[in-house]
Parts: C-alpha cells; sequence; structure tokens
C-alpha cells in the first residue's frame, strides 16, 4: 500500500486572490526580505486584511536557512499564536515556514527530530498555505524540509507528511521578476525532480504521469523563460512545471543527484538547483549502465533517439547536457570554481553527507562510497561515467 499526497492547489494568474477566501483571526508570513521588496508580503497582508485576518512578518529566512533561523521564526510564532502560518518565497521560505509550523505545534520538538515516523499532531493551533515566488523547487506541494545545520556544513533531509500544506497557491505572476540565473537555477531543480521522480525505485502510477508533463514542460519553457523573463506563457508553463514536478517526486522520491546536490551545498554552499541539475546527467549515466529503462521512457516521452533502452538513456544526457548549455550552466564542478584539491581535501565530508541522504537508497542503482567517490571526481572534470 501507498499513499498519494497533495495540498488544495489555487493556480494561474490572479490565484493569489484565493487568499481573501481565507478564514481565521490571525496570520504570520513567513518570507525574506529580497521578497518583501518586490511588495509580495504587502500585497499577501493586503489579501489577508480583505479576509478579515490581522497578520504579522518574520522575514529574515535565509538561503538554505539554518536550525536557528527555525528556532527564532517558532518562538515567534508562539509570541504572535496565529491560525494560519504563509510561507511565501522560494523553497528556502517555504521549508523554513513548514519547519516553523511544526515548532509552533509542538515546541518540545528540535527541528532535527521532524521526520516521517514520528507523529506530529499538526493543526491544533494552526494550518498552512504556502505561495511559491519561484518556479523550481515544489516545496508548496511537498512534505519535505531542508534545513542546515551551519555548525556540520551539512544539510538535513526532515519533513513528516502531516507537515503537507493544507493549501498551494501557485500565481505565475509572482515569478515574472526573477533574474535569467534564478530562473536557470531553479528550473533545473524542477527538471530533477521530474526525472528522479520518475525513474526512482519508489516510482508509481500516480507520480509518472506528472513527472513526464513536468519534464515536457521543463524541456520545452525554460529556455523561454530564461532567455525573454517576460514571456508570460513560459512563466505560467514554468509555474505549473514546478509543481507537477513537485507533486511527482513527492510521491516517488528523488535520486542521487539530490544527494549529490544536498552534499555538495552544505560543504561548498553551491545553489541547490544548479548543483543538482549538474550532477543529473552523470547520475543517470552512472544508473543507466545496469538500469535504462526507464531513462528510455523519458527520452521516447520528450520525442527523443530511443530505439534502444540504453541509446534513449544517453539520448536523455546529451539533451540535458544540451540545455546546460543553452542556459549558460556549469557542467563541471572545476567550473562552478571548486578546484580539485579543495573538492578531494573534503571528500570525506561530502560522501558522509550523501551517503546519509535517503535518497541515495531509492536511486535506481544504489552506490558504493568509492562509486559516490568516482561520481564526485568524474562531475569536477567532466569525464563520461564509464563504472
Amino acid at each position: 500500500m501507498w499513499y498519494f499526497d497533495t495540498p488544495m492547489i489555487a493556480f494561474g494568474e490572479g490565484a493569489l486572490a484565493h487568499l481573501k477566501e481565507t478564514e481565521g483571526r490571525r496570520a504570520f508570513v513567513v518570507s525574506d526580505e529580497n521578497v518583501a521588496g518586490l511588495g509580495f508580503v504587502e500585497t499577501v497582508q493586503e489579501y489577508l486584511s480583505r479576509a478579515g485576518l490581522e497578520s504579522e512578518c518574520f522575514l529574515s529566512v535565509e538561503p538554505d536557512p539554518s536550525l536557528d533561523t527555525v528556532r527564532r521564526g517558532a518562538r515567534a510564532l508562539m509570541a504572535y499564536e496565529p491560525d494560519w502560518v504563509v510561507g511565501l518565497g522560494g523553497g528556502s521560505c517555504l521549508d523554513a515556514a513548514k519547519a516553523m509550523w511544526v515548532l509552533y505545534e509542538r515546541p518540545d520538538l528540535e527541528p532535527e527530530a521532524i521526520n516521517p515516523l514520528e507523529p506530529l499532531g499538526l493543526r491544533q493551533k494552526a494550518r498552512l498555505i504556502t505561495i511559491p515566488t519561484t518556479a523550481g523547487t515544489g516545496a508548496e506541494v511537498t512534505w519535505m524540509i531542508v534545513l542546515t545545520d551551519a555548525d556540520d556544513d551539512r544539510k538535513l533531509g526532515l519533513g513528516s507528511r502531516e507537515n503537507l500544506a493544507d493549501i498551494a497557491i501557485v500565481d505565475p505572476s509572482l515569478s515574472k521578476d526573477m533574474p535569467p540565473r534564478l530562473t536557470a537555477d531553479t528550473g533545473l531543480d524542477a527538471l530533477t525532480h521530474a526525472l528522479e521522480g520518475y525513474a526512482a525505485s519508489w516510482a508509481n502510477d500516480f507520480s509518472d504521469g506528472l513527472c513526464l508533463k513536468a519534464a515536457d514542460l521543463v524541456f520545452r519553457y525554460l529556455p523561454q523563460a530564461y532567455e525573454d523573463g517576460t514571456q508570460g506563457e513560459a512563466r505560467e508553463r514554468m509555474a505549473n512545471a514546478a509543481t507537477l514536478a513537485g507533486l511527482g517526486f513527492g510521491n516517488s522520491m528523488a535520486g542521487l543527484a539530490h544527494s549529490m546536490g544536498h552534499a555538495l551545498g552544505g560543504v561548498f554552499h553551491t545553489p541547490h538547483g544548479r548543483a543538482v541539475g549538474l550532477f543529473l546527467p552523470y547520475t543517470i549515466e552512472y544508473a543507466a549502465r545496469e538500469k535504462p529503462q526507464r531513462y528510455g521512457e523519458i527520452a521516447r516521452h520528450l520525442g527523443l533517439s530511443a530505439d534502444l533502452e540504453s541509446k534513449g538513456a544517453a539520448s536523455l544526457v546529451r539533451a540535458m547536457r544540451d540545455l546546460l548549455g543553452r542556459l549558460e550552466q556549469p557542467l563541471t564542478l572545476a567550473e562552478v570554481g571548486i578546484d580539485r584539491e579543495s573538492l578531494v581535501e573534503r571528500m570525506d565530508k561530502l560522501l558522509d553527507n550523501a551517503a546519509n541522504e535517503a535518497t541515495t537508497v531509492v536511486h535506481p542503482r544504489i552506490a558504493s562510497m568509492d562509486e559516490l567517490e568516482r561520481l564526485f571526481l568524474c562531475a569536477w572534470d567532466g569525464r563520461e561515467v564509464d563504472f
């Protein structure tokens, strides 16, 4: 037996107006200064006011939010006592909002203790609304929470099915001001979710179609959104793709590109979407040497050459690298600016981080520590994965 989890989703141009239907007394908005500077926090508060809710804001979420930030936000929630928590922003803001909400409901917990096996008993005090302002993480519709342990140079994969949002609002107008680099980084995160979600060993009939549709949308519309951010259709389709991919991989799981990307982000602070997008061709090559079938299916769906499963996997890798080139993204860790000596020096930490990610064990081919090290080195200088 398996489960499919999803919030209620309001989507499309003008979807933010759904906030006017919110019933309650107080809302606590979790966001950051950049989002506030774009006027989005003020707009959200105006809609909440029209619904009759008072609101207060926490605008101190940083990229890759830390455990300390989440604890501070939870204390502010306990002081304000809202009945709605509203996460507004990119994946960092949405993940921080989820974690703060859990600690508000369960002040006896440390954030590191949020896991799928621990009954949380949420929604005694508040419910959660998630509103993405980027098109990539899918955090608005997943229960995963990624926080950073700054003392240990490690990203923590946390979360429980209970901390899934009640309502997700996907309004493409909120992502129209994303600069090209952020458009590319977040879009590649969505693509990685889609491809890894389809290939994961926990993939299922309910997640497959969502992942395939999301992958198709990203390949078609991400270059347009990157090259012309004012292109309305491209922005809308990318907003939809990110949410579809979130629903897909959130109900199947990601894979080794995410494990390696989280490990790299914890040690070298590389932006998440850039890291997972870079690793994806290498981890596909690695898995396809033993299990090419699912990658061949993706290639056929995308109209790539795939008369043999192995050919399909190779076609998919070529298409992925062509996309990275069109988006002016790095293809190797050397191009990211990481020198080989630094990579080797921190290799034990990278391997430890990656090996302890849940996504490592649902990749189609499970890597040994030696193979993980070889994958990091292949990604550094761009060598084909031949093992």
